[in-house]
């Protein structure tokens, strides 16, 4: 390794464990220690589940992948662990994509659709950099989404076809150029971006794949490299002088030349094969159909190393056989890595999910002789493969499924004490006959005590027909189902907790991750129609949402008590004893969460329910204005950079706003 970096993590936070989470630590750091394959963290929402989960780490030193189950999720566990480990690799790993349209042929209409996509460079960008520490560091801890079981191209590939370089050393440059375009860097030395280099006289500038804004300058005096600074591409500022460096390749899929000569090969002669298999089915379409798109690939591939669709060939690329597992950011771990599969009731099936709905389409392609066979060996793992792939594991949620109690044996870490001292709240149960005018009763007396409500609904209809009734009675009401757009949802959200409106309706939508501690109630209709929104799972998650107030409690609206209502409430019972009995023993008086509520995106205070003043736009200067939009604008791009994309999002809608 070229460049020194430390080798443990030092975990800073400014507060110690404390609650269940100090047990909680010790039994899975023990755990781990001891070689246990599997365990489960049962940890009730504002428990603190990250920070135990990070104390871990800290403890066993090793490297972890941690897995969520979508890019939002990730990217707040990547903030938090960037927060906790200010000095180690806390990296990201998602999809690529801001728009992704596959490849897919739809037979009964003839209809073909091309691939069509978008690349966020800088999600790209940090991939390269969660690779890159994997190979280079011991203290890496890499937040990834489900999109890590999809193909990736070769470990032994990208480790191998590297370009280490140090100052000093003798260097040919025409060689040096052709080993950096062997790696899919692109010489350009008019626009200078990331995977490019450029040449002015005896210098040259290389943009690594995983830096954002600065490059390595390379000084050369004849053929010897005199020195190697890394700059500021804006400014073109030197930032350090390095003694040497190491440098990746661009793409994930890059190639060895014996290696890709050998694909060719081998992909000219399953062509023939194919091309033969339909001729003899006299499929004359598919047949020419295969010819000449492959061909055009092969084309591609022998002249520039790469081609549209480059993942399709995969299998040949990599040397896997055929149905062998593709490689996977898996192949990146080191052996003794941790896996912390964080809300596991959800990731677990969705793992389960991918590989079935992938197969379908490509498959299809294939029959029709859009795609070679091959294509459908890029694909994401397996949920067998997977199981038999990941490392130590460690399954996080507040309601585990039982796969991942089996697999720990009914055996698990019960993190249920909260370092607030707040308790789970207390349930009721109430009849159906008129739980709309109950549940009215009970929404105007939190409104005239400044509390939020929660309702959920069977249906979205239901839930429109409710709000609209409930405005009409004069309370402040509004509904949220998978119809309402994803900002305005946050701006829902956010006018919840502000007190603009009081009650707020909804599906199954608020479940995991809805954090208002203002909500003193959560009234679940129909409670007793069981199925996936009234399953056990759904009803202790929904009860959690007011487990954050010190005056929380839930009502249950159900004529009979069905199975899934007796153990959530058996298990919510059993926690709120144990929280309470923990309270008693130390002391501890439980206070709400005083959670600050995010400014408003004009930077102006946030609008009350007794002053509502003009927004901004309303009363500024077209000076102002202009100067505003300017500075919410550099807010948005800081924004996305540090991946928090909702408010990302409502920057980008104010700025419309203002005209």
């Amino acid at each position: 390794m070229l460049l020194s970096k430390s080798s443990l993590f030092t975990l800073s936070a400014p507060f110690t464990p404390s609650g269940d989470q100090p047990a909680a630590i010790a039994a899975l750091t023990a755990g781990l220690d001891a070689g246990q394959q599997n365990q489960v963290l049962l940890g009730v929402t504002g428990s603190g589940k990250t920070f135990s989960i990070a104390h871990t780490i800290a403890a066993v030193q090793r490297p972890a992948l941690i897995m969520a189950h979508n890019k939002t999720l990730a990217a707040q566990l990547y903030t938090e662990m960037k927060d906790f480990f200010p000095d180690n690799a806390v990296e990201y790993f998602v999809s690529y994509y801001d728009y992704y349209q596959p490849e897919a042929y739809v037979p009964r209409t003839n209809t073909y659709i091309e691939k069509d996509s978008a690349i966020n460079e800088q999600i790209d960008r940090m991939r390269h950099a969660a690779t890159r520490a994997l190979l280079e560091r011991r203290d890496t801890i890499i937040v990834a989404s489900v999109s890590c079981l999809y193909g990736l191209g070769s470990a032994e590939n990208y480790e191998t076809m590297v370009i280490d370089i140090i100052a000093g050393q003798r260097v040919a440059l025409p060689d040096f150029f052709r080993r950096l375009t062997e790696i899919q860097y692109k010489r350009n030395d008019i626009a200078f971006t990331r995977g490019c280099f450029r040449v002015r006289g005896d210098v040259v500038d290389i943009f690594p794949s995983h830096y954002e804004d600065h490059a390595w300058r390379l000084s050369f005096f004849g053929d010897e490299l005199e020195s190697i600074q890394e700059f500021q591409v804006l400014t073109g500022q030197t930032t350090q002088t390095l003694s040497g460096i190491r440098i990746f390749a661009n793409s994930h899929h890059v190639t060895p030349a014996p290696t890709l000569r050998q694909a060719t090969h081998q992909i000219k002669a399953d062509l023939q094969k194919r091309v033969i298999e339909f001729e003899d089915e006299q499929k004359w379409i598919e047949a020419q159909r295969i010819r000449e798109r492959t061909t055009f690939d092969l084309e591609m591939l022998e002249t520039t190393g790469m081609c549209k669709g480059i993942e399709n060939y995969s299998r040949y690329l990599s040397g896997k056989k055929p149905g062998e597992p593709p490689p996977t950011l898996f192949e990146y771990l080191p052996r003794d890595a941790v896996l912390i599969v964080d809300e596991s009731h959800v990731t677990v099936p969705q793992i389960h999910a991918m590989y079935r709905g992938d197969q379908v389409r490509k498959t299809t392609l294939s029959d029709y002789g859009f795609r070679l066979p091959s294509c459908k060996d890029n694909r994401p793992l397996k949920f067998e493969e997977w199981d038999t792939l990941r490392p130590q594991t460690i399954f996080v949620s507040a309601t585990p499924a039982e796969w991942e109690l089996d697999q720990a044996q009914g055996v698990f870490v019960e993190q249920v004490v909260r370092p607030t001292g707040l308790v789970d709240p207390v349930i009721l149960i109430r009849p159906t006959t008129h739980q709309v005018d109950d549940v009215i009763a009970e929404c105007r007396t939190c409104a005239a005590q400044d509390q939020r409500v929660l309702i959920t609904t069977l249906t979205k209809k239901m839930a429109e027909d409710l709000t609209g009734y409930l405005n009409e009675l004069g309370l402040k009401c509004r509904y949220v189902h998978a119809d309402v757009d994803t900002l305005e949802r946050i701006e829902i959200l956010r006018d919840l907790r502000l007190g603009i409106f009081d009650i707020l309706i909804g599906i199954n939508l608020l479940r995991e991750g809805l954090d208002i501690p203002e909500c003193a109630l959560v009234a679940i209709l129909d409670a007793d129609k069981e199925g996936f929104l009234r399953s056990r799972t759904s009803l202790i998650q929904t009860i959690g949402r007011a487990a954050r107030n010190v005056e929380g409690r839930a009502i249950l609206y159900a004529d009979r008590m069905t199975k899934s209502m007796t153990e959530a409430i058996d298990e919510c019972t059993r926690r709120r004893e144990k929280q309470l009995a923990y309270n008693a023993e130390h002391g501890i008086t439980p206070q709400t969460i005083q959670k600050k509520i995010a400014e408003s995106l004009y930077d102006a205070p946030a609008p009350t329910k007794a002053k509502g003043k003009a927004p901004p736009s309303l009363i500024l200067s077209d000076q102002e204005r202009a100067a505003l939009k300017i500075d919410l604008e550099k807010q948005m791009r800081a924004a996305a950079e540090n991946l928090e994309f909702e408010r990302a999002g409502e920057l980008r809608d104010k700025i419309r706003g203002l005209g």
